[in-house]
Formats: structure tokens, sequence, C-alpha cells
């Protein structure tokens, strides 16, 4: 062997040999790394420094891809629910959480960490001796065989809500020919005898949801106009036509037969909204005029605040305030003693049709913008103050709160034509639905709040399941139950 060679070896052998104090030293500090010192073959991390809290909670969000972490957040299939249920058992066996009922995924803030009740260890290997009545929240009973403490046995008994399951697909389609694919419009109402008035072209049809039956209430080709809106008064007894002139009719449904022709706009009629027996229309021509049917012609009020032209119009569940949106970008509110706006809101970029009021909320008014805009806002016309906004990803098309429970529904076009369900004020998505091939541009709830109906462009009308009623019957006991101890 060479002796050059044969000494180097000898020397690395005695480096390596050496204690570990007397080794020169490679780094200085908590932030030399384990895997720099050679120690044998074993690796034994540092626990000293570790926050099981935020770790488990870390780990419990990474395991799973951003696709999977936004399915569990939903949680509306068992299987995610039994994830959530397992995860809060770990939290109480291992951290000491000291939960005791299921808490809804969207409820929970990620951004904060898991907090424990008391700073214990993770591994506890002293046994203690102090002994505690069996009744204990901390303890279990010492004749009991189950592993788990008592907070973890009430959160298993704690009650699970069922699983949240709204359908994918319609339950009804109807051919619509000549539905048109216009943005301004609005073509398409429910009122509340359950009838559905479509405008096709020249014409208004009425279709019955409790015989699926068929009916042409009027036929405006004989005078060289046709349907821009429909909109039912809230008995459901009359429904209003706008049309292409500017013209509002007033149809009794029943007997098939016009009442009243209304005159005063200089251009088309997209928007229509009742307000008891006082009739509210927008027009290209940047006017609002209010109307009582009852009075003989040119009674009217003009509200004239939009620069462009009014294409969605919406009275507030207390017939007080009317809300506006037009081409212009703008939203304005109006009350019924003033000709012009009290509020104005400017924060839209792109024309503003969805419009609704929340039944559920004093002064809540929500409102969706066009393509330019895409952004779903909601405001406290109490104050005058905006809330909260979010980015749909689409053009919103129309929006209509759910009324039995705190949600809503939107629809949009541009560009991906969804329709979607949201809970507010978390504003999480409920559901996504898609089906239409064009933009969803008309929208309208059935009297039973549980069902809405969709337009579209590609001339169909789809029927979904997508509100549910359990609370509003909770609701009707509740009231009956009050009446009954008050008498």
């Amino acid at each position: 062997m060479d002796q050059e060679y044969e000494r180097r070896l000898l020397k690395q052998i005695n480096h390596q040999n050496l204690p570990r104090d007397t080794q020169p030293a490679q780094c200085v500090g908590a932030a030399c790394s384990p895997l720099s010192v050679r120690s044998g073959d074993r690796y034994i991390p540092t626990r000293a420094g570790s926050n099981w809290s935020i770790n488990f909670h870390y780990a419990n969000e990474n395991c799973h891809s951003p696709s999977q972490n936004h399915k569990a957040k939903d949680a509306s299939t068992e299987s995610g629910k039994d994830t959530v249920a397992y995860a809060a058992l770990l939290r109480n066996e291992l951290l000491g959480a000291g939960m005791e009922a299921m808490v809804e995924p969207h409820a929970d803030d990620r951004r904060q960490a898991v907090l424990t009740p008391s700073a214990r260890s993770l591994f506890r290997y002293t046994v203690h001796t102090k002994k505690v009545p069996f009744d204990s929240d901390n303890d279990v009973s010492p004749y009991s065989l189950s592993p788990l403490s008592n907070k973890s046995h009430k959160l298993l008994r704690s009650p699970r809500k069922p699983a949240r399951k709204i359908s994918k697909i319609p339950f009804k389609v109807l051919d619509a020919p000549e539905l048109q694919d216009d943005f301004y419009l609005n073509l398409v109402d429910w009122s509340a005898g359950n009838l559905l008035s479509v405008g096709l072209g020249a014409c208004v049809y009425l279709w019955s949801a409790c015989t699926s039956q068929v009916t042409r209430l009027c036929d405006l080709s004989v005078d060289g106009d046709s349907v821009t809106s429909v909109c039912w008064n809230e008995r459901g007894s009359l429904v209003a036509v706008g049309t292409h002139k500017g013209y509002v009719q007033i149809w009794d449904a029943a007997g098939g037969r016009k009442l009243s022709s209304l005159e005063g706009h200089s251009a088309r009629v997209g928007a229509l909204a009742w307000n008891g027996e006082q009739l509210s229309s927008g027009s290209r021509d940047r006017v609002i005029l209010q109307r009582d049917v009852r009075s003989p012609p040119g009674a009217e009020r003009r509200l004239q605040g939009h620069r462009q032209e009014v294409c969605g119009l919406k009275w507030s569940p207390d017939h007080q305030h009317l809300a506006s949106g037009g081409n212009d970008n703008k939203l304005l509110v109006w009350n019924s003693s003033s000709l012009l706006p009290m509020q104005q809101y400017s924060d839209h970029l792109a024309a503003v049709k969805a419009i609704a009021w929340s039944p559920h909320q004093h002064g809540l008014l929500a409102s969706g913008g066009g393509t330019a805009d895409r952004c779903l806002r909601f405001w406290n016309t109490l104050t005058g103050q905006p809330l909260q906004s979010t980015d749909t990803g689409s053009q919103v098309c129309n929006l209509a709160w759910s009324k039995h429970a705190n949600e809503l529904v939107s629809t949009h076009g541009y560009s991906q034509n969804q329709i979607l369900v949201w809970k507010y004020p978390s504003l999480t998505q409920v559901a996504k639905l898609t089906g239409h091939s064009y933009r969803v541009l008309y929208l309208a709830v059935s009297p039973d709040g549980e069902a809405i109906v969709t337009g579209a462009g590609d001339e169909t009308l789809r029927f979904w399941n997508v509100f549910s009623k359990t609370r509003c019957t909770k609701e009707s006991k509740s009231v009956l139950n009050l009446f009954t101890r008050i008498r």
C-alpha cells in the first residue's frame, strides 16, 4: 500500500473516532443542522421548541391539495363531516381542546391557531395521583371502558346537521324559442299564483307550474312591437308588460284581457317593479316613471338620476325605498317622497342590472356588476355604507334572496354562464350549477321559495331546486306557539 495513502486514511479514521467535544466545530448556535454532525446512524429530532397546537393545525391543513381543502371546507358530504369529526376528536385527546359540539367548517378561522385551555405537553410520562370525581368534565369514569374523555363523548353525541344536497341538474327544462339574448331586458317572472310569464319575441306566454298548461296572453306583432320586460304584481293577478316602443301594458291574467296601456317613455322599457298598486318602469330614455294603475293617465312621478339606460328596479320589502341600476354603473336608492335619489353608489365598474333586497335584514341591499366589474357587493342603506364585496369571476346578471335562509342565488354571463348559491354573510359558495350554454340573463323564484327558474339565450328555461323550506316551517311553529301563549 502506498505510504502516503495509508497516512491519509489513518488520519481520517482517527478524526472520526475523536470525542464530540474535541472535534472542530463546523457551526455555532441553534442554526446548526443535526445532519452536519456525524454521531452515528440515529437521527433524533429536537422537540424542545415545538408548538404542537400549531403543528397539528397546519399538518391537518396541508395534508390535502387546495381543491380538496375547499371541498373539506364546504363539508357537504358525509365523508367530509366524518373528517371534521375525526379532526375534532384528535384535538380533544392530543391537545386538550375541550370541544363539546361540532362546529361547521366554514365558521373556523383558519388564520388562527388552535387554542388549548392549558399548557400541557403533548406527551405525559407522569400519572396524576389526585383523585377527581368521575363526573368531571376533564376525566372519565373509573368504570368506563372507553379511552375517550367526557368532552369527546359529548362531541360524539352532539347533533349533526344533515348533509345539504343540491341537485346539479335541473328537474325540468322547457323550450323558449325567441328568448332574447339581451342583458338589459327582464323577460321572466313567477307569480304568487304559481304562473310563469315569459316574453318570447312579440308574445307573452303563461305557463302553469301546477298543470304545465301554456297559454298566450298577448301578441304585440299586430302593432309592430315586441316584449322587453314582464312583471307580476304581488297578488299575482296582474302582469305588466314593457314594450320596445316605450309602452307599459297592464293585463288581467285570469281574464286574458288588456286593462290599460300607459305612455310616457320615449324608448324601450326594460325594467318593471310593483309596489302595491303603484308600478315603476325604467327605460332606455334614462327616466323612471312611477304611476298608480288606479289613477287616470298622466298622474306620474318622474325620477331622473341615471345618465344611461335603466336596467334594474327593485322595491324594498317594507315598500319604502326603490333601488335602481343603470348602464352608467350607478346604483341609486330613492324614497317615496323625493324626486332626487337619497343615496348613490358608484363602486361598480360596469352596468348594474342585478339588484336584490334582503328579506331577513332591514336595509340590506345586494347588487352585481357587469362584465368589466363581475363583483357582488352589499350595502347598508340605513347608513349608506358599503359592507362586503367579492369577485364572482363572471358577469353578474341577476340576484335573488332565499325566503327561508340567509342565502342568495346569482346568475352569471361571460364567461362561465354559471349559477351560484351563496351563504351570507360568510359569502361561501353552497353550490355551483351549470347547464346553460349562453348567458343566464333571467331569473325568478317560485312562490314557495324553494325552486328557481333561469333563462338564457340558448332558448331554454331550466328549473332548479336550490333552497330549503325547513327553517320556514320552524318559524311558523314558533309564531303559532307565541299566539297560543297570549290567548
